[in-house]
């Protein structure tokens, strides 16, 4: 990353980058253990979930592929899918992959976001690149695992990334540093998905 995009990213927003990986390649975890797979299919999980929204990202604003010249990041997914293995189902059950998704989807939406203006792209195809990095990874997941897309249930999803999304892009035009900007976003897109799973919140429905 060139050194004025890094320093534009700043500490914070780095780490509400490694927070949406990690929490997503859980969440891809968390799928392949539902359809009772093995390790290897895991891994795999883990690594398309957590990789899958950045990538397209960094192919659509011309950054280099965040994960190839690292081996952090495939460390980070490989780590989620072996602690999801080495756990009992139990602690997975209830509302965990979707409290998962919600946290990775904030957090990277944000990430995402600043990382397009930070690469000099406008600040609508910003929120646009927020959105996808927020959402892609979810999409592949559920796409692979042969469940109904996340984008076609009713609770708020794409409104949520959208919102941390939008959020960043406003706070930093308004002055404000990354390291107050990116926790701001992600919590209240964060608090959106939340609510929306809680309370089953939706936009309306197309009914004509």
């Amino acid at each position: 990353m060139p050194p004025a995009a890094a320093e534009q990213l700043g500490f914070v927003l780095q780490w509400l980058d490694l927070a949406g990986i990690l929490v997503f390649a859980l969440s891809g975890a968390l799928a392949a253990g539902a359809k009772k797979q093995t390790l290897v299919t895991f891994l795999f999980f883990a690594v398309i979930t957590g990789t899958g929204g950045g990538t397209v990202r960094d192919l659509l604003i011309g950054a280099p592929i965040f994960w190839v010249h690292s081996n952090k990041i495939l460390f980070i997914c490989f780590a989620a899918a072996l602690i999801v293995w080495a756990t009992p189902a139990r602690l997975w059950r209830g509302k965990a992959l979707d409290l998962l998704d919600a946290v990775g989807l904030a957090a990277y939406a944000t990430f995402g976001a600043a990382k397009g203006l930070a690469w000099g792209v406008a600040p609508l195809p910003a929120m646009a690149m927020g959105v996808l990095t927020g959402c892609v990874g979810g999409i592949i997941r559920d796409t692979l695992a042969g469940e109904p897309s996340i984008l076609m249930r009713p609770e708020l999803y794409v409104t949520a990334a959208a919102l941390s999304a939008a959020l960043l892009v406003a706070l930093t035009l308004m002055g404000l540093p990354g390291f107050v900007a990116g926790p701001l976003a992600a919590l209240a897109g964060f608090t959106l998905r939340g609510l929306a799973i809680w309370k089953g919140l939706s936009l309306p429905a197309y009914g004509r």
